[in-house]
């Protein structure tokens, strides 16, 4: 049976395994020791670092994208390890984000992934007999795993199944059992009593003679014997366990001890718990973030404190190849795993879940606890934001707005962000790029509840913040009605080759001084919808996370040059950008080849591994294209062309129905409808080099 409080755990969950990795990660180079930890930040009480956004992990990286095998292959049956590893090369950009590129033969998962570009299969490109027992046995074995214990609530043996699987497409041996034990030990947090419960289950799913459980039950008796004191525990695994005796980068025994210990010191607080599994050291966001899962879970969202919710304001980057997906909004993302997990166990999701999510358009309905889904403002002094699990449009929650004794000449914005850039940024770890989750010409709706106390009359102002130019756009101004429901609406205004980074409402009001503005605004039902038309102005972009904004490199080096945007490769390459879910529509762009046979137009791209091209393909010819691990031509037509001379090309989508152009001329057409949406971009699907002016996206 599916629990009634499927979706809040595992919303807590998600959170707990972000706040470890949030916690974790400064201190998470091997020259932090302990006692470096502990000298420099003292007792661990809260973030030892402040970020104005927290970067891309591959902690969370991992669980995001490998569950995607049961969205993209494992549809109608039991998944395989060759699945998870189709996910891994879809999403995956070769060398650059999603996971440690540390090297062949030193990085686990560099060396997994070449072995499946070479044409190795899982769990032979995982094996310790491919690898060598050392590199099977790293920590990446269970770190990718998190979302399989949420996808099987309360069944800790079908989570490790799927967990083994999943981690064998670079790990083996107790690499594997390090999966099975935190996937089965998230699993069976959803109805455990206690965290020791939680373990002997998890210990039922690993061979009970590996090393894996010997340092589970090592840390379980001399817990029994100290129940007081973690750091001797954690001496006694630095004696007996440490890295000098499991070697390589990160070792997944020393720090299994850790997580252990984290959790049974941690006596189910989900604070105490990441807290403690920081304060050890060796792999601290990684370990923090697998315990961080596991008691999120088990405490459920009243565990999840505010100093350790907050900050995270329901939003992660992560570093895939789609720079939409990218941005990720906790609550939708925690939506679209649990209705998978209703699908995977054979039973019917909730009415109030399916309509409450919504894959191809931005859609908030702030039903989840405590759910805020990113949203910000930028006087906090005057507008105080918080979610409100009570008051909502249909159904309860919304985003309260508290507005504080508001003057005539103040205004304050409040958005959500649609676009990220570097300037964001504390660091570049994982690379993350990005394309916006809002484009011009889209439709963005909300509902919006006035409960005003004092004052004269509160007006909305609907806003788009330009990122190239930074100037703010505002729309109609409109009187918001006291006491109901306000429906606003309006169109994403031109933004002439650059894009919208915040979408929201100016907030003002005509109060004086003697009679402030002084209520609340409940904002619910906040959704971004329809098709895009917008361009994209290469002039207007820049080089930020190693990628030309907003697009995503694979492969090839590509920069910018003259106000266009050039690629240069000795193997095929590609860049993506746009929408995930973009449908029907018009694609075009300049594009001017300098060397190279194989030049083209990418579309409803749902990663590297799978989409459609059109362009030049070969002297004399071009092609229609779909790649789907591998390319093949769908028809070829005779069409001179030259390098060195620019043209004019342009796709044309209709349902199955696809056109090529250039320079206005249809050259050919042909219905085929594997992939129905997905990504733009451009490649060359052998060496060479060219130009591309401006990208043109039309409904």
């Amino acid at each position: 049976m599916i629990p009634n409080d499927y979706i809040e755990k595992t919303y807590a969950g998600f959170l707990g395994m972000n706040a470890g990795i949030r916690l974790g990660a400064p201190v998470e180079p091997t020259e932090w020791t302990p006692e470096m930890i502990k000298d420099v930040y003292g007792e661990l009480d809260g973030y030892v670092k402040d970020y104005e956004v927290f970067s891309a992990d591959d902690d969370a990286n991992g669980p995001v994208f490998f569950m995607r095998a049961l969205l993209d292959d494992a549809t109608d049956r039991e998944m395989e390890a060759q699945d998870v590893a189709r996910a891994w090369l879809n999403y995956s950009r070769e060398g650059i984000g999603m996971f440690w590129w540390g090297g062949d033969g030193i990085s686990t998962e560099h060396t997994a992934y070449l072995n499946l570009i070479k044409g190795m299969h899982a769990p032979e490109s995982g094996s310790a007999e491919t690898n060598g027992i050392i590199m099977a046995e790293q920590i990446g074995g269970q770190i990718f795993i998190d979302t399989w214990g949420w996808l099987f609530p309360d069944k800790p043996e079908k989570a490790a199944d799927y967990a083994e699987k999943a981690a064998s497409v670079s790990h083996d041996k107790n690499g594997l059992y390090g999966a099975r034990f935190i996937a089965a030990g998230i699993a069976a947090a959803y109805s455990a009593d206690t965290i020791k419960e939680v373990i002997e289950r998890a210990l039922k799913e690993i061979p009970s003679n590996s090393t894996y459980a010997k340092v589970v039950h090592a840390v379980l008796e001399f817990h029994q014997q100290n129940p007081d004191d973690f750091w001797a525990c954690r001496q006694y695994l630095e004696d007996e366990w440490g890295y000098d005796k499991y070697t390589g980068v990160c070792h997944i025994i020393p720090n299994a001890g850790v997580c252990v210990l984290a959790l049974v010191y941690g006596e189910g607080d989900l604070s105490k718990t990441i807290e403690i599994a920081t304060a050890c050291g060796w792999d601290t966001d990684c370990n923090a973030g697998n315990v961080g899962s596991i008691v999120g879970t088990f405490t459920g969202i009243s565990g999840v404190e505010k100093k350790y919710r907050e900050p995270i304001n329901d939003f992660i980057v992560t570093s895939s190849v789609s720079g939409y997906l990218n941005i990720l909004d906790i609550p939708t993302f925690v939506k679209s795993l649990v209705l998978l997990g209703y699908r995977v166990s054979d039973h019917a999701p909730p009415e109030e879940l399916v309509r409450g999510y919504k894959e191809e358009e931005v859609y908030f309905d702030f039903s989840l606890p405590g759910a805020t889904h990113g949203f910000k403002t930028d006087l906090p002094f005057k507008t105080i934001l918080k979610p409100n699990d009570k008051i909502g449009y249909q159904s309860e929650g919304s985003l309260e707005i508290f507005i504080d004794r508001m003057l005539e000449g103040e205004k304050s914005h409040v958005y959500y962000q649609t676009f990220y850039r570097r300037e964001s940024f504390n660091d570049e770890k994982y690379k993350p790029v990005f394309a916006p989750k809002a484009y011009s010409g889209q439709t963005v709706s909300a509902k919006l509840y006035l409960e005003q106390y004092r004052g004269k009359e509160i007006y909305v102002i609907p806003y788009i913040r330009n990122t190239f130019t930074k100037e703010v756009t505002e729309l109609e101004t409109i009187l918001l009605h006291n006491e109901e429901w306000n429906t606003i609406s309006f169109k994403i205004p031109d933004t002439y080759g650059s894009f919208a980074e915040e979408v929201g409402i100016a907030i003002k009001s005509p109060s004086p001084r003697d009679n402030r503005a002084f209520g609340k605004i409940f904002l619910d039902e906040f959704h971004i919808h329809g098709s895009g038309d917008y361009e994209i102005d290469f002039a207007k972009q820049t080089v930020e996370f190693m990628s030309v904004t907003p697009f995503a490199h694979h492969r090839g080096q590509w920069g910018l040059e003259n106000d266009r945007m050039t690629a240069e490769s000795d193997t095929d390459c590609a860049s993506f950008s746009g929408h995930y879910y973009m449908r029907d529509g018009m694609i075009s762009s300049q594009l001017k080849p300098l060397s190279g046979t194989h030049h083209a137009l990418i579309f409803h791209a749902l990663g590297t591994q799978k989409y459609y091209q059109a362009g030049f393909a070969g002297e004399g010819k071009v092609a229609l294209q779909i790649n789907d691990f591998g390319l093949q031509t769908l028809k070829t037509v005779e069409y001179h062309w030259e390098h060195d001379r620019e043209y004019l090309f342009e796709v044309e989508i209709r349902g199955a129905v696809i056109q090529f152009s250039i320079n206005g001329e249809k050259i050919l057409e042909h219905q085929d409808d594997r992939f129905a949406h997905g990504m733009f971009g451009l490649s060359m699907a052998k060496g060479g080099k060219c130009e591309y002016g401006d990208v043109r996206v039309r409904p």
